[in-house]
Order: C-alpha cells, then structure tokens, then sequence
C-alpha cells in the first residue's frame, strides 16, 4: 500500500507535506464514535477535532468529576509526542505548566538507601530539553482536566456502553443501558481494561493474573516532610529493593508555583474553557511523593486490601522492617485515605485478526501491570497514531477499513512489546532472594562503570532510533 502515513524524525506520525486547507475542504466526511473518556480516548478526540473530523465520546461516569482518586503518572517522550500533536497549543501549554519535572536521574537503591547505582538524567532525558519530546509528573486528575476542555459538546457522560450493530449501510451503533443508542462510520473502544467492546469483538482476548498486588499512597510534601525525607527521594524517581520486597518512589514537583501559572496562562486556559482557578489550586496539584509497594498476593495481602487504607499501610510498615527508618517514617506519616491497593492483571498476546469499522485503544487491547509506568503512554501512543490514519482517510488517502488496518498492525507490535516489558518489570519486583542478591550484584557493576551502566540503560528512556526504524519498516511493509 503505497499511501501510508510517514513518521517524523522522532518516529511519530505526521500529515503529509500536501496537506492544508483546500485538502481539508474537499475531504470525505467522516464520524467517529469513542466509546470511553479516558485520558487515551480524549486525546484522540482533540486530535481528530482539529482535523475537522466529527466526534462524539460517550463515558459511563455521571459527571466530569466522578474519579475522585488518582496518583501522578509519569509522561514520557512516547506520551508528550502524542499529547503534543493532538491537542491544542492552549491545552498543551497548560499541560506543561500544571505538570512537574519528575527530578533528576534514576535511582536504584537497596533497602538501607545506600546506592546500587544512579542513572544520570542525560540518559534518562537523552539530553533532550523540548517539552514535547521530554518527561513530565502529571496529575491524573488534572491531566483528564485539561483534556476535556474544549470537548463540551462532544462529550456524553452517563452514558454505559452494553454492545453495537453493524448496520446494512456499513455503519455501526451504539447501545447504551439508557436506550439510547448512537451511529457512526467507525466505533473506537477505548473503555479500559475490563472493555465491553472487546468483550464483544474479541471475545477470546484474555487477560490473566499475575499474583502480584501493589499498594500506593500519596504522602504530602511540606516545609515539615522535606526537612526528613532522604535527598535522593525528594529528587527522582528510584527503585528500592529490599531483600525480597520492591518500593518505587517518584516525585511531583510543580515547575511553577500556582500563581505564576496563573499569570501566565490564565487569559488563555479562560478562553479554552478551563478554570484557572480551579486547574493551578487544583488540591491534586499539591507537591507528594509518590509510593508504590509491589508484593505477592497471598493470605496476607488479600485480607489487608479487603480493607481499607490503614489495613494497607500496617501490612506495608510491617513488610519492610528492618529498612531504612525514613522509608518506614514516609510509610507511616501517609494520609491513610491516599492509600489503596490495585491487582496487577495483564492481557495475554493475541493473533491480529480481520479489520472492520470497529477498533481497540489503549487498555481495551494491551492492558498492563503499572510496573514500569508505560500504559497511559502506550494510550496515548495509540491515539495519534489512529488519529493520523483517520486524518489520511478523511483527505482520500487511503479508505477507512485499510487504515485501520494499518493502525492495529502497528499497534499490536509495539502495544503488546510494552504488555512484555511491564510483564518482566513485575517478575523483577518479585524476584526471589537468590535473584535479588544477582540483581543488586549487577546494579553495583552498573554504577561501577559507566560505559555498562550507559548501555544497559539509553534503550529505556531515551533511545527511540530502534522504535523509530521499527516502526518505518512495518510501515513500508504495509
């Protein structure tokens, strides 16, 4: 197929030099329906909006405020790509003041925080200072925030999605649990993990346990906390091993206090639709720490995440005795109500399969374990693909069941090629005794010496040649 979508110098996909208004003006029209409001499924809807092309996206929640919960995620360059071609300037640069630098380098540290080895931040960052190819800590919440600004007419809240009908013309229908039901040239599931759309549409696409739990809470960063806690968790992200536990810890910084972003973007965001106020003194943009404790579920751990956040926090405080008393102090001093626990579940590979008007986004097809923190990435990866694809088949390029084609192609390689790395990051969470001792053994070799420390680490943050030359060749191959 000669009218595939090219890629830019980063590996992200781009419109064609030809494109502009005129082609714009005499394109085909088209209306896409995305069933899950996400932070997977507004992207794609900014990002097919500005492409002029018709949108609506129905999510089941009942207002705009109904996730009360969330932590920070870490956006990296694969996410900042996407977000930044997607969504407006406005949006974009309320995105990068509300959002805080993840800190510097990462660490990998054994229980008594004694150093196993530092990876600088030009590895992590590849040296790389644009926003839109760099890392940013954001606030779920805030994130999803500045993602439904702009979209007040194209999103549809209360509204639970049960099934669709493909339709004699070729198009296909929603049904929600209200009775109301809406049509569309192309229906994107972007409902989650535990998606109904691929319940529908792949009915044999399994997800599996993996008998790991991990258990997260927020502890607040104050004039009070910063005076104790440890230099290197109050200025990265790190990895804690202990003898047979795992601990992340990363950080949310605010690049700019609230009123600086207040003078800087207020004007702005007002006219976007947003609340300034409420977005910079937003209480989910408080500076916190951020912890993540990873374990085996067993009897133990299922009696504690049964209950509620002090249950959690007593099992945590008893499973790293003996570590380090400012990780047991960070522990304790966590406002019990930011504690819950999560299963980690995983979807199994699955075969591609035969194209149609209905598709899959995010964790819908690849869900994965939170190890490694790439799934919202690898959402938003998949959502300026498939927005580009739909751009070409709005301008002619290409028809719409090929470009889907070509989307899911290329989703499937790279999207399960994560669903793989958060697989082994949980297996190394949960590494036994013999396996830790090996693993801090070669972690000390890597801080040792830094010619094995740089190859053993660029790939993972900063080296996108291989992404990009694997994506243009199954591009060409398409």
């Amino acid at each position: 197929m000669s009218n595939v979508t090219t890629f830019s110098s980063q590996g992200q996909p781009k419109l064609n030099s030809t494109t502009n208004k005129e082609n714009f003006d005499s394109a085909v029209p088209l209306h896409v329906l995305i069933i899950g409001g996400g932070i997977g499924g507004l992207c794609l809807a900014h990002g097919l909006k500005q492409a002029g092309i018709s949108i609506a996206v129905y999510e089941r929640d009942r207002t705009p405020t109904a996730r009360e919960q969330g932590y920070r995620i870490h956006i990296d360059p694969t996410g900042s790509r996407a977000l930044n071609s997607c969504l407006p300037t406005v949006l974009w640069d309320a995105f990068v003041a509300t959002a805080g630098d993840p800190g510097a380098g990462f660490g990998f540290l054994d229980e008594k925080l004694r150093t196993l080895v530092l990876v600088e931040d030009d590895i992590v960052t590849g040296g790389v200072t644009d926003p839109s190819k760099g890392h940013h800590a954001v606030s779920r919440l805030t994130l999803r925030q500045i993602l439904l600004a702009g979209l007040d007419d194209d999103v549809h809240f209360d509204k639970e999605f049960v099934r669709y009908e493909h339709l004699p013309n070729g198009r296909v229908t929603a049904v929600f649990t209200d009775g109301t039901t809406a049509t569309g040239d192309l229906l994107v599931g972007v409902d989650g993990a535990n998606s109904r759309v691929r319940r529908q549409y792949l009915p044999k696409a399994e997800r599996v346990d993996t008998g790991a739990v991990g258990i997260g809470g927020k502890l607040e960063l104050t004039k009070g906390t910063r005076v104790w806690l440890p230099n290197r968790v109050t200025n990265g992200m790190n990895v804690i091993l202990g003898p047979q536990h795992f601990l992340f810890t990363a950080i949310f910084n605010r690049r700019r206090t609230p009123d600086e972003a207040l003078k800087l973007l207020g004007d702005k965001v007002r006219a976007a639709g947003l609340n300034p106020d409420q977005l910079f003194h937003s209480l989910e943009n408080k500076d916190y720490i951020l912890w993540a404790f990873i374990t085996r579920r067993d009897d133990r751990t299922i009696k504690a995440t049964d209950g509620q956040g002090e249950a959690l926090q007593k099992l945590v405080s008893q499973m790293i005795e003996g570590w380090h008393p400012d990780l047991h102090r960070m522990i304790v001093e966590t406002s019990a109500d930011t504690i819950q626990a999560f299963e980690f579940r995983t979807s199994v590979p699955i075969r591609p399969w035969e194209s149609t008007n209905v598709t899959l986004l995010g964790d819908a097809i690849h869900s994965m374990t939170p190890a490694g923190g790439i799934g919202a990435n690898t959402a938003l990866r998949d959502a300026s693909l498939l927005c580009s694809m739909l751009i070409d088949v709005k301008l002619g390029k290409q028809s719409l069941i090929p470009a889907i084609h070509s989307y899911e192609a290329l989703m499937l390689e790279y999207g399960f090629a994560a669903v793989k790395d958060s697989m082994r990051n949980t297996k190394q969470a949960l590494a036994g005794r013999i396996s830790r001792i090996t693993g801090k053994g070669f972690l000390r070799l890597c801080g040792a010496v830094p010619s094995l420390r740089r190859a053993v680490f660029s790939d993972r943050w900063s080296d996108h040649t291989k992404q990009q030359a694997g994506q243009t060749k199954a591009n060409q191959e398409l």
